[in-house]
């Protein structure tokens, strides 16, 4: 078997080529509304929190808005996203906090960031990522945890684990787009239903390296 940084440099100029992407999947205008729907998008689609949040934003378009919102109408708005009754917890009190510790603003900090309802290092990676053009990680969500079993480039499970693993076998400067390059595979042909490996371009050159 070989190992996973031989697999990885086999592999990336591939990756990058067919399925480069600049900006994250999430819809949004402002970096409260990028963090709020990052909060929405645990377990769940982004393509399912962009459904949701045209509305949500429509009537509480910034953190004053939200804090004071009554979370029976924001459950109505966003019912459809998996566990949303958390989910409105999460987002009225992130506002709300927002408000009381940082003046309104959304912390450009990763420590500051996790001390808000919802938000771990995921949900920090991407905001610094798309808000603040932060180099600082890689966000593991789904489709990252799908690319890293399917060519063997992590064994773990846990999110936090298989981002440093990557970390360590990606260069710093190929971060920002090995993350967005991933999810965008995981969109198109890396999807977990109707895979076709023998059309999948990465898959392709995977085999060949092998």
């Amino acid at each position: 078997m070989k190992k996973p940084d031989e697999i990885w440099k086999a592999i990336w100029p591939t990756l990058l080529k067919h399925y480069k992407r600049t900006k994250t999947f999430l819809d949004y205008e402002t970096n409260s509304q990028l963090l709020i729907a990052v909060i929405m998008s645990a377990q769940t689609t982004d393509e399912g929190v962009n459904k949701v949040t045209p509305n949500l934003w429509k009537k509480y378009p910034t953190p004053a808005d939200l804090a004071k919102a009554n979370p029976r109408d924001v459950e109505k708005i966003i019912h459809a996203v998996g566990y949303y009754r958390a989910k409105t917890r999460y987002i009225i009190r992130t506002a709300q906090m927002i408000l009381k510790d940082f003046k309104g603003v959304v912390p450009d900090d990763e420590k500051l960031l996790r001390t808000l309802p919802g938000v771990g290092r995921k949900t920090a990676v991407a905001v610094l990522t798309n808000a603040f053009n932060k180099n600082i990680g890689i966000p593991v969500d789904t489709h990252v945890i799908r690319f890293v079993k399917r060519f063997h480039l992590s064994k773990q499970t846990n999110p936090d684990i298989i981002e440093r693993e990557l970390l360590e076998i990606i260069p710093q400067k190929n971060w920002r787009a090995a993350g967005y390059a991933i999810k965008q595979y995981g969109h198109t042909d890396g999807k977990a239903r109707g895979w076709k490996p023998e059309s999948d371009p990465v898959w392709n050159a995977y085999e060949k390296f092998r």
